[in-house]
């Protein structure tokens, strides 16, 4: 039994180490608490106001209007950005930043596989 829950424990963190991806993309922030990053396979859900709780590294995102920025709604707008984060597929939802990267608009503007942030 002890070796089952051991192989168990260590498949688990196996698989948690493996779950990172880097995703590259248009980082959206329209309005306050709304954020979703859209890349070549769709938006991903970072939060969304009254949604629930944020993902555990959103600590990650700096002030992305001090980078190379479009400014859309007061103070609200978006970037170009890769981050390292787990998602979940099914529910296209980013549930932790590990890493993040601001990127010049360009990158974004000039990658035919993105389409136009909205």
């Amino acid at each position: 039994m002890k070796k089952l829950l051991v192989c168990a424990l260590l498949a688990l963190a196996a698989t948690g180490a493996d779950a990172a991806e880097t995703r590259c993309g248009w980082l959206q922030n329209p309005t306050p608490a709304n954020w979703w990053l859209d890349d070549s396979e769709g938006t991903w859900t970072i939060m969304t106001q009254g949604g629930g709780q944020e993902p555990d590294g959103m600590e990650a995102i700096p002030d992305i209007s001090e980078g190379d920025y479009v400014r859309t709604n007061g103070n609200y707008g978006y970037a170009c950005a890769c981050m390292t984060v787990e998602t979940d597929a099914g529910e296209g939802r980013i549930l932790a930043i590990h890493a993040f990267r601001q990127l010049p608009i360009a990158q974004c503007e000039n990658d035919s596989a993105l389409s136009a942030p909205q």
